[in-house]
């Protein structure tokens, strides 16, 4: 008899029309589909055609109206660097959101105009994206960590008719002042928004611009709730942008219905998590899990999401995660194994653990980053929950590999993001477009279509999301990870196959870094690659060749450069480390072996290349290594 998570998958793979189908009678339609999917254009596969809904609906009205749960508790905001915890019912969260899509409406936006909200961890945020998805405009999330530079390059994308802000952001002691970042990207951005609304917090009140900002205040004082509008399910949602191998973000673009059936369905079928249970996704909405997981799939289900500001050690202390998931009686939880990492080198005992009443705390989820066996090892030990890895990507919207806890659990394999989840179908792919065998490695790819919830465009760019994700192995997604599938179908992601780094969690180009640092006046040509760290899973280090006739102090141009990175990508790329070398290790056709350069900072064999062009700068390179504290082998 097969068990609940096999017969899921196998109808997904063999009749994903019946099995989405199904799955999504547990959604609210305004008009029922006239199609599950529409494959004809394969890879642009349209899920629920003819379908009528509105995401806001379902997320709280539905809630309230249909369900008579308005004063459950949508939203708990817990805020350690504010000292402030506030518990929002689903009515307030939704009287809140039919007034701000009021105040946008009294702007000008409508059904398909974009808004890009660059908002810190605060309630606001989140009604502001709801209020979006009220209207049937598009909402851009910004992450509030990123620099002018980056912020304008989204704009100048999205195009958006207004930006939502906040006047500051707190990280940990320190107020980041979001208004001039915003007004600086404004000023180098092609595309101008005609308005600006300023939420201001007591923090730090920001200056505004007479004619374009208007304050949060002052646009709901004037506004009258604004209704649900009628929505295809195939119409757009949202944009998030992601990093590109090119330095240039990518669009992804996320349809409504969708994204609605595929959401509400994993918050039972991945987390089991119910309707009266209380969840937590320690993230940040400017990134793919936030949005996911810390807004729609919870408020899709009717429970309650956590929201915090803060961080997991020095808010105040390595404990503010056990206090939280007591207080507030956590059922399951969501974070990279960056933060697990920081809370055990601040308690490597985990005495602060046993502190609070975990009683209620079921499961640990962790994704964003390779979840190394030590950290779940130690997570599993202090907190007698299962730890449970899953794989998934900005694009996918959703896990592509997970151990599903409210279908049928199965073992842990450490290292294994466990099986695919129902609707993907993965396959290992050798470079002639063949499904390689257990245990083979190569590249990691999904089967069309899509399910729900994926990724359906790059925003306006039809041929880049064509070449970026299809093109490589025709009848497939690319996931641009590389791995195998063992002879249990327990999946293992072992590395990226192109420039992007997880540091913390957060997916970022090294090629975006190598475009800041070639910039600077002194440098001839530069590398950038991700190295491993203890803490942060990858870092990214810089290396520098200058340009003949350079006699400046190197320092001074490393110093420079790192002040670049932070000032044109922001702090979140974490670029600390660079070096000056006389030259770079190439293959003779002029490629840069970034490859080996990693490999030796990570202290992992390699072969030196047949192609290279002078095997002796090999040695010049592990010097530096040592000198900037990694080690190096052969």
């Amino acid at each position: 008899m097969q068990n609940p998570y096999d017969a899921a998958y196998q109808e997904s793979i063999n009749n994903p029309e019946g099995f989405w189908g199904k799955v999504a009678e547990d959604c609210r339609w305004f008009k029922k589909w006239d199609k599950v999917l529409d494959n004809s254009r394969q890879p642009f596969s349209r899920w629920f055609v003819g379908g009528e809904m509105n995401t806001c609906y379902n997320a709280l009205d539905y809630h309230i109206d249909e369900q008579n749960r308005g004063d459950r508790t949508a939203l708990i905001y817990d805020s350690p660097v504010t000292e402030t915890i506030r518990h929002i019912t689903y009515a307030e969260l939704r009287d809140q959101t039919a007034l701000f899509a009021g105040a946008l409406v009294d702007s000008g936006v409508g059904k398909g105009d974009r808004v890009i909200i660059y908002m810190p961890m605060i309630p606001e945020a989140v009604v502001a994206m709801l209020a979006c998805a009220r209207i049937g405009a598009i909402h851009s999330v910004v992450f509030g960590g990123f620099a002018a530079k980056e912020l304008a390059t989204r704009i100048d994308d999205a195009r958006p008719k207004l930006i939502v802000s906040a006047s500051c952001g707190i990280e940990g002691q320190k107020i980041i002042e979001y208004k001039p970042l915003l007004d600086a990207a404004i000023d180098i951005a092609t595309s101008k928004p005609d308005k600006c609304i300023i939420f201001q917090r007591p923090q730090r009140k920001a200056p505004l611009k007479a004619g374009r900002d208007i304050e949060w205040a002052d646009a709901m004082k004037s506004s009258s709730p604004a209704d649900c509008v009628t929505m295809l399910a195939t119409d757009p949602l949202y944009i998030l942008y992601t990093s590109g191998t090119t330095g240039q973000p990518k669009g992804v673009v996320r349809d409504n219905g969708g994204h609605m059936v595929a959401l509400k369905w994993t918050m039972k079928a991945i987390y089991d998590i119910d309707k009266d249970d209380v969840w937590w996704s320690a993230s940040d909405v400017g990134w793919v899990v936030g949005h996911s997981y810390i807004v729609y799939a919870p408020l899709f289900k009717g429970c309650t999401s956590v929201i915090f500001e803060g961080k997991p050690v020095g808010t105040p202390d390595a404990g503010v995660f056990w206090r939280i998931i007591s207080q507030h009686r956590v059922k399951a939880m969501f974070t990279a194994p960056t933060a697990y990492r920081a809370i055990k080198r601040e308690d490597p005992k985990g005495e602060l653990i046993r502190k609070y009443d975990l009683s209620n705390f079921k499961t640990l989820f962790l994704a964003g980053e390779r979840s190394d066996p030590t950290t779940v090892q130690w997570s599993e030990n202090n907190l007698k929950v299962p730890v449970i890895d899953h794989w998934w990507q900005t694009e996918t919207g959703w896990a592509i590999a997970a151990n599903c806890m409210g279908l049928h659990p199965f073992p842990v394999k450490y290292g294994s993001p466990t099986k695919a989840v129902p609707g993907w179908d993965v396959r290992v792919l050798d470079i002639n477009n063949e499904s390689l065998p257990p245990g083979e490695i190569g590249a990691l790819s999904v089967r069309l279509p899509l399910p729900p919830g994926a990724l359906t465009n790059l925003w306006e760019n039809d041929d880049r999301f064509v070449e970026a994700y299809f093109t490589e192995y025709p009848g497939y997604y690319k996931t641009a990870d590389a791995g195998m599938i063992d002879d249990d179908g327990y999946i293992y992601v072992m590395s990226r196959t192109d420039d992007i780094i997880n540091v913390a969690g957060h997916r970022l180009s090294t090629g975006g870094m190598e475009e800041v640092l070639a910039a600077h006046p002194d440098v001839a040509e530069a590398a950038v690659l991700g190295v491993q760290d203890a803490l942060k899973g990858q870092i990214p280090v810089g290396f520098l060749v200058l340009n003949s006739g350079v006699t400046r102090d190197q320092n001074e141009i490393v110093a420079e450069v790192i002040a670049m990175v932070r000032d044109q990508i922001g702090p979140v790329a974490s670029f600390k480390m660079a070096a000056v070398v006389k030259r770079l290790p190439k293959t003779r056709s002029g490629k840069i072996l970034r490859g080996i350069i990693q490999k030796m900072a990570d202290n992992q064999e390699f072969k030196t290349p047949a192609t290279i062009d002078d095997p002796a700068i090999l040695d010049e390179i592990g010097t530096v290594l040592k000198g900037l504290g990694l080690t190096t082998s052969k």
